[in-house]
């Protein structure tokens, strides 16, 4: 089962001109890398699906790759349910797919993939708020007080993006780590001065040219979500409109 968020993937959703004209988005203040990640502390990035960790933070992981040792990616499904009826992609050949995708697609932003602490923990793709407390259990048994732990906005609009920020929120409160959170699909559905986004809570971190072109890159590398399936003629889960508005110069983060 695919996931619908609260505007239907089919459905352009709020386009990047409209966002660039966001007097609330404008007046977001800037942070840097080591305000937002002191060094000597770990970012811990807790992704519900094997892409989510680019999309939301391509350009801060590529930013950080020169501290790879404080950085711990989870990825909580294997993105399986992606293409649902598909018979280009069914969810045993997605598993493989994603995975390999990823390790692309870190790479290209830098990141040494056979050092980096990479863990998967296989919960079923469209499902994650059925596996909520196991989740809070695993993630509070590794994490520690002084940890920055990021992960999508618990208001994304996708299912397992805000079953997943929950599930990081609680851990964060049982273990005292600082949560961290950034929208993926509100960028779809939210309206550019939206009263529904923490606009007050809200940080861009400044992308230079070098990490954004990272960022493009390591999208590049998930071509099961950037190809129209052959299989059903389902368009790209990741259309054009959704990467120009993912590929802005800056990543917000909720504080």
């Amino acid at each position: 089962m695919k996931p619908e968020p609260i505007l239907p993937f089919g459905v352009p959703g709020t386009p990047l001109s409209e966002w660039q004209h966001s007097s609330a988005l404008r007046s977001v203040t800037p942070i840097d890398l080591d305000v937002l990640i002191p060094p000597g502390r770990r970012l811990v990035v807790i992704a519900p699906h094997p892409d989510d960790e680019i999309l939301a933070c391509g350009g801060l992981l590529a930013a950080m790759n020169h501290r790879q040792q404080d950085v711990q990616l989870i990825a909580v499904t294997d993105g399986e349910g992606s293409h649902p009826h598909s018979t280009q992609w069914p969810p045993s050949r997605l598993i493989s797919q994603r995975r390999e995708e990823s390790q692309r697609a870190l790479a290209h932003l830098g990141l040494e993939v056979s050092r980096l602490d990479y863990r998967r923990l296989g919960i079923a793709d469209g499902q994650v708020a059925d596996s909520a407390d196991a989740l809070v259990h695993q993630l509070s048994q590794g994490l520690r007080a002084d940890d920055i732990l990021l992960t999508t906005w618990r208001h994304d609009g996708h299912c397992d993006h805000e079953a997943t920020g929950h599930a990081a929120a609680q851990a964060a409160a049982n273990t005292g780590a600082t949560l961290l959170e950034m929208p993926v699909w509100a960028w779809h559905w939210a309206e550019p001065n939206d009263p529904r986004i923490p606009w007050d809570q809200a940080r861009k971190f400044l992308l230079s040219d070098a990490q954004l072109l990272r960022k493009r890159q390591a999208i590049s590398a998930h071509i099961s979500q950037l190809q129209t399936d052959s299989s059903t003629g389902q368009p790209p889960v990741l259309s054009p409109a959704t990467l120009e508005r993912l590929l802005q110069p800056f990543e917000l983060v909720f504080m």
